[in-house]
């Protein structure tokens, strides 16, 4: 055997020396050849199962635990390391605790600096696995540096601003504009997510006055602040110009027409009859009521009215004297004219 041959050739390298020295010197023991402390055996090669949501860049936000459980096999137990970023790990930041089958890697409350690449080697003899994490901690964004307002014209304005300084570790998805006008003060979404640096702001109602603010945006939210616009907007009413057109004046005038004669009627002594007509005429015609051609204006028995062109008599509680022809007669300054009607005053049976 390849063993026992080694110990042959130690104890004979050893024996000159020993003889020379006389017979009371030792001899070599076999147990201090080297070849006979062996190495441990490699029941397991070092491999390490990187979870699937480790695979792509681990994102959380700044205070966020960081809390990651890497399994791994090696027989006999192998020895662990971690580095970040190629050096070793902050120990004041980083605790890592090592297991038979797995290794963890926590940070309490995550940090900006905590962002970059975490490597696992898992070494056992002069095999070893490695395994690489990408750490991103990420943060809101900064507000925009500046908002300026441009231009106002009709019922717009025009925008710009400057991207901000601290994107919050992260790429931004966008802006957000908002506009508040002057009355209520309340402010209202107009863009989300808009990616340019500069917009036109439309719709914006005439007569009032508004101001406009942006924040920047990223996969933890809105910037904290937003810069505000310096000046207003003043949405203006456009000067309105009238122009007149000249057209004929129509004349309306007309003469009295009666439109509605008066109707011929039989009453019964005491009981209240009222005769009706209608008559059409500009300007606005005199009424003057007649029996049997006699002026009936001033006389309590009767009460005339005219409106709208209905022209009314009231014959209150007739007998029968006051049967006869009554007309009404309608004057203005183009001309007259009357209507006819008879009135019988019966007496009761």
């Amino acid at each position: 055997m390849e063993t026992a041959s080694c110990s042959q050739r130690q104890v004979e390298a050893a024996a000159a020396p020993a003889d020379a020295a006389g017979p009371g010197a030792s001899r070599p023991r076999e147990a201090d050849c080297p070849s006979q402390q062996f190495l441990p055996s490699i029941e397991e090669h070092p491999k390490i199962w990187l979870p699937r949501a480790l695979r792509q860049t681990y994102i959380r936000k700044v205070g966020d635990t960081v809390n990651l459980l890497i399994p791994f096999q090696g027989k006999p137990k192998p020895q662990i390391t971690w580095t970040h970023n190629g050096s070793a790990l902050d120990n004041s930041r980083v605790s890592v605790r090592n297991g038979e089958q797995d290794s963890i890697l926590f940070i309490r409350e995550a940090r900006r600096a905590d962002s970059g690449c975490y490597q696992l080697c898992v070494r056992l003899g002069g095999l070893q696995a490695t395994a690489t994490i990408n750490i991103l901690v990420i943060e809101k964004p900064g507000p925009p540096q500046s908002i300026k307002l441009v231009d106002v014209w009709g019922s717009n304005a025009t925008l710009e601003w400057t991207p901000p300084q601290d994107t919050g570790n992260t790429a931004l998805l966008g802006y957000t504009v908002q506009k508040a006008d002057r009355k209520s003060g309340l402010w209202f979404t107009v863009l989300e997510r808009y990616h340019r640096t500069s917009c036109v702001v439309s719709g914006l109602i005439v007569g009032n006055s508004y101001a406009f603010r942006v924040f920047a945006e990223n996969q933890c939210g809105l910037s904290e602040t937003a810069p505000v616009t310096a000046d207003l907007a003043h949405i203006q009413k456009a000067a309105t110009v009238y122009k007149t057109k000249g057209f004929a004046q129509r004349d309306l005038s007309e003469a009295p027409r009666f439109t509605q004669p008066l109707a011929d009627c039989s009453t019964i002594t005491g009981y209240d009859t009222q005769l009706f007509c209608c008559v059409r005429a500009s300007p606005r015609p005199k009424i003057i009521w007649l029996k049997n051609k006699m002026d009936l204006q001033g006389n309590p028995k009767y009460r005339a009215l005219s409106h709208l062109g209905i022209c009314s008599l009231e014959i209150r509680k007739p007998s029968p004297f006051d049967g006869g022809i009554y007309t009404c007669k309608a004057i203005n300054a183009l001309g007259e004219a009357s209507v006819d009607c008879r009135v019988d005053v019966k007496a009761p049976h």
